[in-house]
């Protein structure tokens, strides 16, 4: 027993009060879900690319979507990372000032996005009961647009957070975190737009 006692206690007061990236636990749920979510996009465009295969017209006996909006939302989720690396750069620091102004940056480029992501269902030259082809034209892009509003949410009411005491330890994990599904969005707005603009007018 007395040599129980006299083993040193383990000091662990040096060690930091919250994990970021991979040493985040939330970090490790946060990219299960986007294998899941990106496992719904392969779907929609391998049925996308099936149909293609099915037809000798395409986009059957319609134009192609316009590129105008197309063109510039993906302009924007490109250089929308800015503030989404920012952000994920600053959060360690708990410099709440330069965590809101990334933040702000990216919720404001999230509804920019949004609306013209509005102009881009008009500018799909085809509704969704139409055909085949325009109701995975607009499965695609609508299950990409969840995401987007997914994340405005989500940006937005963390922002609302980092104007409060409770913007400390695991919020700030938060942060960039969310810059993590962020990146995903961009990465899947890049892939879907080359499908619904590129594909089909390539195929």
């Amino acid at each position: 027993m007395d040599a129980l006692r006299e083993r040193p206690v383990l000091d662990v007061s040096g060690l930091p009060s919250v994990a970021f990236g991979r040493s985040n636990t939330t970090w490790l749920a946060n990219v299960f879900y986007m294998m899941i979510e990106g496992t719904m996009f392969v779907l929609v465009i391998a049925s996308y690319f099936y149909l293609r295969t099915r037809s000798s017209d395409w986009p059957p006996n319609q134009l192609p979507p316009a590129l105008t909006y197309g063109g510039i939302n993906t302009l924007l989720f490109l250089l929308s990372v800015i503030p989404a690396r920012y952000a994920q750069r600053v959060a360690p620091t708990g410099d709440r000032a330069k965590i809101r102004v990334a933040l702000a940056g990216l919720t404001a480029f999230s509804v920019v996005i949004l609306v013209i992501r509005g102009f881009e269902f008009a500018a799909l030259n085809c509704r969704w009961y139409e055909n085949a082809y325009a109701s995975v034209v607009w499965a695609l892009i609508g299950l990409h647009t969840g995401h987007l509003i997914t994340e405005l949410i989500e940006t937005a009411t963390i922002l609302g957070v980092s104007f409060t005491d409770k913007m400390e330890g695991t919020r700030l994990a938060d942060v960039a975190i969310n810059s993590d599904y962020w990146y995903f969005v961009v990465i899947t707005a890049v892939i879907v737009n080359f499908v619904i603009y590129g594909a089909t007018r390539l195929l």
